[in-house]
C-alpha cells in the first residue's frame, strides 16, 4: 500500500467513519499479505497454538499425570492459548509498528493510532477465525457447554481494551529504546507462564490466588473458559482485570499522545 493510496483517507473530514475505513483498509492489507504468501494460509494461524496445546496436554496428562486445569484438558488449554496468541502476536508486532513502515507513516496524515490498532484488529480477526477449532475440540472431547458461554463476547471486549492499551505503550517507546523490543519478548515469555494458561488460578496456592487477579489476562481467560468450565469464572478477577485494562488503555493513550511528535522525528 502506497502513500498515494492512503492520501484520500488522510483528510480530516469524515471523522470516525473515515478512521474506521482507514483502519479496515490497513487491516485487510495485513491479512492479505500474511495469507497470500502462504499455501496453507489459515492453517498456520492455528497450527502454533494447536502444537503447543498438544505438547502441554501430553506432558501433563501422559507423562507427569499432574492434576492441573480441568477435564477435558485440551479444551481447557485451547480456551486460553488461542486468545493468548492474539495478545502475544499483537504486542510482539507492536514493537515494530512504526519502524517497519516509517516512510509511509511520515508521508500520510491519518491518525497514527491506526498503525497500532490495525494490529489489534488483524490479530483479533485471526482469533475469531480460530474459534471453530475450539468448538470442534469441545465437541470431540465431550466438553459440556453452559449458559456462561454468553460471556465470551465480554472476554473479547475486555481483551481488546487491554491489548490496545499495552500496544499503545509499547509501540512508541521502542522507537526511542530499541532494546525494548527484546525486553518485551522476554516479558511476554514470562507472562505466558505467569498467566493461567496451562493451569487455572485455582491450581495456585491459596496465598497467591488473590494476587493472580492483578494479571488482567486472568479475568479474560476466566470469561473464555466459563462456558465450558463454570468453576473457572471469578468475578473478582474479571473486575480487577477490567479496571487494570482501562488504566492501561488510559496510560497508553497518554503515552502515545505525548510521544507522537517525537516518534515522527525519530523514525
Amino acid at each position: 500500500m502506497s502513500a498515494a493510496t492512503l492520501a484520500p483517507l488522510s483528510r480530516r473530514s469524515g471523522g470516525w467513519s473515515r478512521y474506521r475505513h482507514s483502519l479496515w483498509l490497513l487491516t485487510r492489507r495485513d491479512l492479505r499479505v500474511r495469507y497470500s504468501t502462504s499455501a496453507l494460509g489459515y492453517v498456520w494461524s492455528i497450527l502454533d497454538p494447536l502444537v503447543m496445546a498438544g505438547i502441554y496436554w501430553f506432558v501433563f496428562t501422559q507423562v507427569f499425570h499432574r492434576p492441573v486445569g480441568t477435564e477435558p484438558y485440551i479444551v481447557f488449554l485451547l480456551s486460553a492459548l488461542l486468545p493468548w496468541m492474539w495478545f502475544n502476536g499483537t504486542v510482539s508486532d507492536a514493537t515494530r509498528a512504526f519502524l517497519r513502515e516509517a516512510k509511509l507513516i511520515r508521508s500520510t496524515k491519518i491518525p497514527r493510532t491506526i498503525w497500532v490498532n490495525r494490529l489489534v484488529l488483524s490479530k483479533g480477526i485471526e482469533f475469531l477465525a480460530s474459534i471453530p477449532v475450539l468448538v470442534l475440540f469441545a465437541v470431540f472431547a465431550g466438553a459440556t457447554v453452559n449458559g456462561d458461554v454468553l460471556l465470551f463476547p465480554l472476554g473479547i471486549l475486555l481483551q481488546a481494551v487491554l491489548t490496545v492499551g499495552v500496544a499503545l505503550i509499547v509501540a512508541p517507546l521502542v522507537v526511542f529504546f530499541r532494546d525494548l523490543e527484546r525486553a518485551v519478548k522476554l516479558a511476554l515469555r514470562f507472562l505466558f507462564y505467569a498467566s493461567p494458561i496451562i493451569y487455572g488460578t485455582h491450581d495456585l496456592p491459596e496465598s497467591l490466588q488473590p494476587w493472580a487477579a492483578f494479571n488482567p489476562l486472568s479475568g479474560v481467560f476466566s470469561l473464555y473458559r466459563a462456558g465450558f468450565f463454570p468453576d473457572q469464572l471469578d468475578w473478582y478477577q474479571v473486575g480487577v482485570g477490567a479496571g487494570m485494562a482501562l488504566v492501561l488503555l488510559f496510560i497508553g493513550i497518554l503515552v502515545f499522545q505525548k510521544s507522537e511528535r517525537s516518534v515522527l522525528k525519530e523514525i
